[in-house]
């Protein structure tokens, strides 16, 4: 069962989440549940007590075809990246990214008109990731060769060039600089301290018991230290 073996050694986060994207799509694919019962709606979240849909719009990439497996591809390999390096053993401040980042996009789609949020969720998640991993050379489809920080604004270019709304890209690369600045930026400056704080429950529910001496560094990968052979995927 190499599938099976392979499916299970994702780290538990990123196969969640690209899971149930996935399945979200099929059964949107097959009519089980229609568009219009998964995204963001403030009115029937609010009034009519909705509260999966502050989910769901975030598991929905739209029907099957490029778009949806060039997003499903991107949020498995960067939300991968992140899991098993900076992240690696503390799946509970990898998840409160996701929530502290699920929240902020939330907030602003109150203010803009943008239904599903998976797409601004997988930018943040590459922004966080590029970040972390500055010397990483990148290479896009064979035409333009980059470092690491540039990708979500290739991205964006990418997007641009295709027709689509870049506000949902704007969007996701505006909540990873706000996380990478308060995580990795303000608590390193002068007079800085640490502003986001994993709940303690979150921890309790997710991370194995550490023992004294193990790693709890939350500094970005440089160099070498980048896993999964994070700048090898060419696009090509």
């Amino acid at each position: 069962m190499a599938f099976q073996q392979e499916y299970f050694s994702i780290p538990p986060i990123t196969r969640a989440y690209t899971t149930t994207c996935l399945l979200t799509t099929i059964a949107v694919q097959l009519e089980f549940v229609t568009a219009y019962q998964l995204y963001f709606n403030p009115e029937l979240i609010f009034k009519k007590f909705q509260l999966w849909r502050l989910m769901t719009c975030f598991c929905f990439y739209g029907t099957i075809g490029f778009n949806f497996f060039f997003n499903l591809l991107f949020t498995y390999r960067y939300c991968r990246h992140l899991e098993e390096g900076s992240f690696r053993g503390r799946a509970a401040d990898f998840l409160f990214m996701f929530i502290f980042g699920g929240t902020l996009m939330i907030i602003m789609a109150l203010f803009i008109n943008i239904v599903f949020l998976g797409s601004a969720l997988t930018i943040m998640l590459v922004y966080v990731w590029s970040r972390r991993n500055p010397y990483v050379r990148m290479n896009f489809f064979g035409l333009l060769n980059f470092q690491a920080p540039y990708l979500p604004w290739v991205l964006f270019a990418f997007s641009l060039l295709l027709g689509n709304s870049v506000i949902v890209d704007l969007m996701g690369i505006v909540v990873g600089h706000i996380y990478y600045f308060l995580e990795d930026i303000f608590p390193r400056q002068q007079g800085g301290f640490k502003i986001l704080k994993t709940p303690r429950f979150l921890h309790w529910l997710f991370d194995e018991v550490r023992r004294p001496g193990d790693q709890t560094d939350t500094g970005p990968n440089v160099g070498n230290d980048v896993p999964f052979g994070a700048g090898g995927f060419h696009w090509q």
